[in-house]
């Protein structure tokens, strides 16, 4: 006889929903990927910009009527270290030369040290005065300080000598009590030309006086 199954049939939409539903459920689950959290870019940080090539022209002390003037060109072939160096150079010798000019005129007409007697020309008034016998320990003192610019130089040994490190800001001695250095680089620069200028003219100024005494013999006025 024939044999008849006892499982009761389904409509073909009905098998096919069922079918789906069993390989969307019963698929293994190292093929269902999990969705991985969103990977946030590293903030891009931009290097800073490189300091401006080195340029004498850019330093202060050049100023009108003749602009940069350089007529026997010791700054045409020097490096940085040794443009600085002469810069430094001639810082020192014109704040000297400012102190010498102001000591000449008032010393010669101002002088109540010592008694007040030491009445002569500017140019030996040293030579005049107790300190002359203790000339070398005065000289100590003036060198401790000048010491300390030792500090600034590039190392003779493997470096070039006589020559100043670039991170040197020429003249800082870091004394400035009175807190009139400017904050601006631009009136920086003004004022660092001022004392330039004025340094450069103190240079020649005593240089007259000196000649002046050494050639009459007296003081200035």
């Amino acid at each position: 006889p024939p044999h008849f199954s006892h499982t009761p049939l389904l409509p073909s939409s009905l098998q096919m929903v069922l079918a789906r539903l069993s390989t969307t459920t019963l698929a293994p689950r190292a093929l269902v990927r999990m969705q991985e959290p969103p990977v946030t870019p590293a903030p891009v940080t931009e290097a800073p910009p490189a300091p401006p090539a080195f340029n004498v022209k850019d330093l202060p002390g050049i100023s009108g009527p003749l602009g940069f003037f350089d007529p026997l060109g010791f700054s045409t072939d020097a490096s940085e270290g040794k443009i600085k160096f002469y810069r430094e150079v001639e810082l020192k010798h014109g704040r000297v030369a400012m102190l010498a000019s102001l000591g000449f005129l008032v010393g010669e007409n101002f002088h109540p040290l010592f008694g007040g007697n030491i009445d002569v020309p500017s140019y030996i008034a040293f030579q005049e005065t107790p300190l002359q016998t203790f000339w070398p320990a005065v000289m100590l003192a003036i060198s401790i300080l000048e010491v300390f610019s030792v500090f600034s130089f590039n190392s003779p040994f493997g470096g070039e000598p006589w020559s100043i490190r670039s991170d040197y800001e020429s003249g800082d001695l870091g004394f400035d009590p009175l807190g009139l250095k400017p904050t601006s680089a631009a009136e920086y620069k003004e004022m660092a030309t001022k004392e330039l200028n004025n340094g450069r003219l103190a240079m020649f100024a005593i240089a007259g006086m000196v000649g002046q005494e050494l050639a009459t013999g007296s003081k200035l006025f």
